[in-house]
């Protein structure tokens, strides 16, 4: 800028001089913006875009009298036929005349060109979300390098998209002033198609490291707005050696993944990018944590790396992930369907479960990924740190528990209300909440100490077991298990889901994962039975029989092969057909009760380690947990590894 209002430079730290500042005297009416060769005012543009701007109807709420590009009550985006008319090519740069569309108070966004380091001082609203007002942003730096936000073409039918960059990794995701990029350097290869000509900055991908919290994570972040986040050789050579780096370094991995898939232009080698990528992904995986947000398409070859990381993090109306997109769906399924019915952030949150959080802006994305890593250890033999202060309220909590449990044993409550009342305070983070809702997982803190959970959920479905809810406790369990997180398992399930659907989609393999990923887990496992633990999902559910160190049951708990209706009307048939038996089979039913499904057959047989009160829950998982601090497992026969039922 010639006119600058602020103190010091983002990209290269000069500063004003005092001279330079006596000098602005120049108000930001005079000031110009030169591109393609011509000076257009650009005071004149905005006041004449201002007068015949259209005004439109908020969809969202109602809101009438909007002339920006957002709503003035709700801010949601205005409709394509409203955008469509100003579209702004982001390879073109933006003309004087086309200022209305970043003329405008609630938009954060500017297009990056390097049309546009001459850019006056009109513009500065649009970048008060962005640069602190003791910035400035000088013609010395192309404005793509410090500002690199990121925007769709609306003639495409996408929407204009404010992007992390790198200059943001120091306040957006890793704490300030420590984001250090290696490989800027780095640019392709490819001689084939005009590539020979085009210069792509850093290959399309930013790479490097930085601290979360005051501890290190390697991060990357694919830009879409060059060459479209195409994955090439050295693209996918990048990630790689960024994520080699951590596994020596011992810290997580974040990836922020924005690309279309293969650079079609470099052929196999691109795909020898892709293939470097994945190997990585295999080393690290349970070496050190690796966490991917899908910050926009992700399609084609680019979705297998988020899908071989331990989270994936997707954002409402942004994130897509497909292995084929729309366009291709209907050329060969002859179906028209949208990106977001395709593989939106709702479809992989509650359908797919590929995603396991589901965020409503990048904000609260990249505040839930630093909330994930305060519970999570940053690397294989990383000790969980306890807390020095922690908060739980016993005598409420003590006093909510006892209150949960309805007492029709048919009628469904919300195990989360169990798990809240045992755990420190607001301590809860679940895990793939909307999908498999018949099960609940997640990470929580006892004692100021991080464990795992898993808990079936009778408000959904009963609390039964199938294959999603079955594919989702083996994935948090093995987690959990390769990062040494102890395990608390809450038990209140009346089976495995009969009937032929889930029979046919492989219930008895997705069964088996939960039974092989906790007898394989080697960490502290604590199970606490509430209400119904029936046949073979009682054993999956953690058992003593397959490993469990401590298992606790509730009074009112119930431990059978199947509940008493079901088994009397096996052992008696007969006399349950004849309608003066029925006082006899009532009195089957009522023994059956008394002698075969209480928790206290259990315990005598030393299946269960303790009957407790619900209000002594804590205490007794507290305990549990602190004996079980320094545990080692030796007893493993000599193999390679096993073969779980995938």
């Amino acid at each position: 800028f010639r006119r600058v209002l602020f103190r010091s430079c983002v990209a290269c730290s000069s500063k004003k001089d005092d001279d330079e500042e006596k000098e602005e005297t120049t108000t930001t009416s005079d000031a110009t913006v030169e591109t393609e060769g011509t000076t257009e005012s650009v005071a004149a543009a905005v006041e004449e875009t201002e007068g015949t701007a259209t005004e439109w109807i908020c969809e969202s709420c109602g809101a009438t009298g909007n002339t920006g590009r957002f709503c003035n009550e709700c801010g949601a985006m205005a409709p394509d036929s409203f955008l469509e008319d100003g579209y702004v090519d982001v390879q073109q740069g933006v003309k004087a005349e086309d200022s209305k569309f970043i003329d405008t108070d609630k938009s954060p966004f500017l297009i990056a060109n390097s049309l546009l380091t001459n850019v006056e001082l009109n513009f500065y609203k649009v970048l008060r979300d962005v640069v602190s007002e003791n910035q400035i942003i000088c013609p010395k730096v192309r404005m793509q390098d410090v500002l690199w936000t990121k925007t769709y073409r609306v003639k495409d039918k996408q929407t204009f998209i404010n992007k992390v960059n790198r200059k943001h990794f120091d306040f957006v995701i890793c704490d300030k002033d420590t984001f250090t990029e290696i490989y800027s350097g780095v640019r392709h290869n490819c001689t084939s198609f005009g590539m020979e000509t085009k210069d792509i900055p850093y290959d399309g991908v930013i790479t490097g490291f930085g601290k979360i919290n005051g501890r290190r994570v390697a991060v990357y972040a694919q830009d879409f707005t060059v060459q479209g986040g195409s994955l090439g050789l050295m693209h996918g050579k990048k990630i790689a050696e960024l994520i080699d780096k951590a596994i020596q370094a011992r810290c997580p991995v974040i990836g922020i993944n924005d690309s279309g898939g293969a650079r079609i232009q470099e052929g196999v080698d691109a795909l020898c990018g892709y293939g470097d990528l994945f190997y990585q992904n295999v080393r690290a995986s349970g070496s050190v944590p690796q966490i991917s947000i899908i910050a926009g398409p992700c399609a084609g070859g680019a979705v297998y790396s988020p899908g071989i990381t331990d989270f994936i993090f997707a954002v409402d109306k942004i994130s897509q992930l497909f292995i084929t997109g729309p366009k291709v769906v209907k050329s060969v399924m002859f179906m028209d369907i949208t990106a977001e019915d395709l593989g939106g952030a709702s479809i992989h949150s509650k359908k797919s479960g590929v995603a396991h959080f589901r965020c409503e802006n990048e904000n609260s994305c990249y505040e839930s990924v630093r909330k994930l890593l305060d519970y999570i250890p940053h690397y294989y033999g990383d000790e969980i740190v306890q807390a020095a202060k922690f908060h739980f309220d016993e005598k409420k909590k003590a006093k909510h528990i006892e209150t949960v449990l309805p007492e029709n044993t048919r009628k469904g409550y919300d195990i989360r209300e169990i798990i809240n009342d045992v755990t420190d305070d607001d301590s809860f983070f679940e895990t793939s909440a909307e999908f498999a809702v018949n099960c609940v997982t997640g990470f929580a803190k006892i004692e100021g100490r991080s464990v795992g959970i898993v808990a079936n959920n009778p408000a959904g479905m009963g609390g039964v077991l199938d294959c999603d809810a079955s594919d989702k406790i083996a994935r948090h369990v093995r987690y959990c298990d390769a990062y040494n997180i102890p395990l608390l398992t809450f038990v209140d399930v009346p089976g495995f889901i009969p009937g032929p659907q889930e029979e046919q989609k492989g219930i008895i393999r997705h069964g088996a994962k939960v039974i092989y990923a906790y007898s394989e887990s080697t960490v502290p496992k604590v199970t606490v039975i509430t209400r119904k633990a029936y046949g073979g999902a009682y054993i999956a559910m953690c058992s003593k029989h397959i490993g469990a160190d401590f298992v606790y049951a509730w009074p009112a708990s119930e431990i059978a092969v199947m509940g008493a209706e079901g088994a009397v009307g096996i052992l008696y048939a007969k006399e349950m057909a004849d309608p003066n038996r029925a006082q006899e089979v009532a009195i089957k039913k009522a023994q059956y009760e008394q002698e075969i499904m209480t928790p206290t057959i259990a315990a005598k047989r030393g299946y269960i380690s303790e009957v407790i009160q619900p209000a002594d829950t804590r205490k007794y998982i507290a305990k549990s947990f602190d004996i079980l601090l320094e545990k080692i497992s030796m007893d493993k026969p000599l193999k390679k590894h096993g073969n779980i039922p995938l």
